[in-house]
């Protein structure tokens, strides 16, 4: 079940408080809004995936709240990210979609789970967990655009992935989204949309060979200012994008806003 604890120290502090041991086939994630501002986390898990978090797929988190939830082992394609500025009383759209300044989704508060995987400008966190080759793969992804900074840690030793700098602030003028929001060059579109796109990394510039970071407008601005986090499409030759941890670790996840 989802719960919520008050805000702790660490990692291991949040362990200790939590205090329960999950089976095997689960883990425990903890989301943490360290942000002094209330956000909207959001949930969305890829229609591959044969399993869901056993948590909304929306709710409201204050300022300094902690939260966990069950993950199933197999969790696959899964992304969370937090929503800023949000009422959802009042959204001219009838679907949700304008209802935060930065990451909404179609559904308003929850997420619809077959499309509302949220709207750009939004930092993501994604994960796979236990994939064939023995391993969990998670990131911090730019490649929707910025709305806060946030970090994933593990409590088995294993990389952390983040994007602590706040990008709103050294945002490029064509990137601009709000006042907190900067879009990635995919999302601003930039590579001028359709079947072949080479900024989006789509059609025939789908492959690393096609589409290199050279060819990304801003790829510099975004990889300098946050070098762990993922920024595009293949991203993963960079070396500093794509988290690995061994899945027979069964490791469970801290996601922070604002760390």
């Amino acid at each position: 079940m989802m719960g919520t604890i008050r805000s702790a120290v660490s990692f291991a502090v949040i362990l200790l408080l939590a205090g329960a041991t999950y089976a095997q086939n689960y883990r425990t994630f903890y989301l943490q809004n360290k942000c002094n501002y209330t956000i909207w986390p959001a949930i969305f898990t890829s229609e591959v995936s044969k399993v869901k978090p056993n948590a909304p797929t929306g709710w409201e988190a204050t300022a300094g709240s902690l939260w966990k939830f069950q993950v199933p082992n197999n969790w696959t394609s899964g992304r969370i990210w937090g929503r800023r500025d949000c009422d959802f009383n009042s959204n001219s759209s009838g679907d949700g979609t304008d209802s935060c300044s930065t990451g909404s989704c179609i559904g308003g508060l929850e997420c619809t789970a077959t499309n509302g995987t949220g709207i750009p400008p939004a930092t993501l966190a994604e994960w796979t967990l236990n994939t064939e080759d023995g391993l969990d793969y998670y990131d911090v992804s730019l490649v929707d655009g910025y709305n806060m900074p946030m970090s994933i840690l593990t409590n088995k030793g294993c990389d952390s992935s983040d994007c602590t700098n706040d990008l709103g602030l050294t945002c490029p003028d064509d990137l601009k989204k709000g006042d907190d929001g900067c879009l990635s060059a995919c999302a601003a579109g930039m590579g001028g949309g359709g079947d072949d796109d080479p900024v989006c990394c789509t059609g025939k510039y789908g492959t690393p060979g096609m589409c290199p970071s050279s060819g990304i407008p801003y790829y510099d601005h975004f990889k300098n200012g946050c070098p762990n986090s993922y920024i595009y499409a293949y991203d993963e030759d960079s070396g500093t994008a794509l988290r690995k941890c061994s899945a027979s670790l069964s490791s469970d996840y801290l996601l922070t806003f604002c760390p």
